[in-house]
């Protein structure tokens, strides 16, 4: 594996050990619970578990349109109502990482990043952009995920 391969496929599995280590911190009673009604002008206040979910969602598209071609939104599957306990909140990460690991095994070496992709927009984009884009939206979630948590909790989880 070539060097922008590995430190891509290490971030991304970095960002998947977070979630999984900051879900595990979280009790039930917090996973959905928004951090405070939203101003109407603004942008709506999701939970941490929703955080987390739009975090895996971000690596799930992204790697099912490498893999399979198909940029479904995972939004219908990934609702609190259907990922109701972290336990099916860490089963449908899991997939998504397993999904992730396969959308690596297409990549020969780092010049394979410069492949261009249809994106969902319909554009072609160069797949190293579309990678970082993925890693970039997804850590966001994250990171939200960990200050929605530090709201509700005194404890900081352990610098992951």
């Amino acid at each position: 594996m070539d060097h922008l391969i590995a430190a891509l496929d290490e971030q991304f599995a970095r960002l998947h050990r977070r979630s999984c280590e900051l879900l595990s911190l979280v009790p039930l009673e917090q996973l959905y619970r928004p951090p405070r009604a939203s101003p109407p002008a603004s942008s709506p206040a999701y939970s941490c578990g929703e955080h987390l979910l739009r975090s895996a969602a971000a690596v799930e598209q992204t790697f099912g349109g490498i893999t399979t071609n198909l940029w479904d939104d995972p939004f219908e599957w990934t609702l609190p109502e259907t990922l109701a306990t972290p336990e099916l909140v860490l089963e449908y990460l899991t997939e998504v990482e397993a999904t992730r690991r396969r959308g690596f095994e297409f990549f020969g070496g780092d010049g394979d990043l410069r492949r261009e992709i249809m994106a969902p927009s319909g554009e072609a984009v160069m797949l190293f952009s579309l990678l970082l884009e993925t890693l970039s939206r997804a850590a966001h979630h994250q990171g939200r995920a960990f200050a929605v948590f530090n709201l509700f909790n005194d404890a900081r989880p352990p610098h992951l």
